[in-house]
């Protein structure tokens, strides 16, 4: 098995800081989706602490340099549990374990608006096209837009401690900023 590390962002037309004292052998391509992924091979399997640990120094590193809208997988010697990753087949499922996501911060009652000349739902997260999710919120200049986030295929391990406390304090989720932006959505999830 080839163990890595990954970070997954937007698409990138240029990397700033991506330095070879930092990272000395790395690959970046461009996933079927658009989005810039970065791997860096690693020599062996790291424990779940230690993938843990090098998840938030990778972190770090990609804040300090300007970037704030990423995700990070990092391979690990750890068994797959099953009994700790949940596929939802459709919307209705997730729907009946998590109720609707959605809460209007502002006095104003509307929860429908015009993207692109259709109507859509504002502040329900709902199955994405381009990412894993997709909700269409307003920003503060009062357009509607859509809120990509979250990478596809991937399952997330919410239900270990250890995972969701290393995935908040990565993405800050503390202070998760705007609804208009992926992290405050992201954040929501975790």
């Amino acid at each position: 098995m080839e163990h890595f590390i990954r970070v997954v962002m937007e698409k990138q037309d240029s990397l700033n800081g991506l330095n070879e004292s930092v990272f000395p052998t790395h690959e970046i391509y461009e996933s079927a989706q658009g989005a810039t992924i970065i791997q860096i091979p690693l020599p062996k399997a790291l424990s779940e602490e230690q993938a843990d640990a090098m998840a938030n120094k990778v972190a770090e590193h990609f804040f300090n340099e300007g970037y704030d809208d990423f995700d990070i997988e990092v391979s690990s010697d750890g068994e797959l549990d099953e009994t700790d990753e949940i596929t939802y087949e459709d919307d209705d499922e997730f729907f009946e374990d998590y109720g609707v996501m959605w809460f209007n911060e502002d006095d104003d009652p509307i929860d429908e608006a015009e993207y692109q000349g259709r109507k859509v739902k504002l502040g329900k997260p709902m199955a994405g096209d381009v990412k894993k999710f997709k909700v269409y919120v307003k920003n503060p200049k009062g357009n509607v837009v859509k809120v990509n986030f979250g990478q596809k295929g991937v399952k997330i391990k919410k239900s270990n401690p250890s995972r969701r406390r290393s995935f908040r304090a990565r993405h800050n989720c503390d202070n998760p900023g705007p609804r208009h932006k992926a992290r405050y959505w992201s954040c929501r999830k975790w």
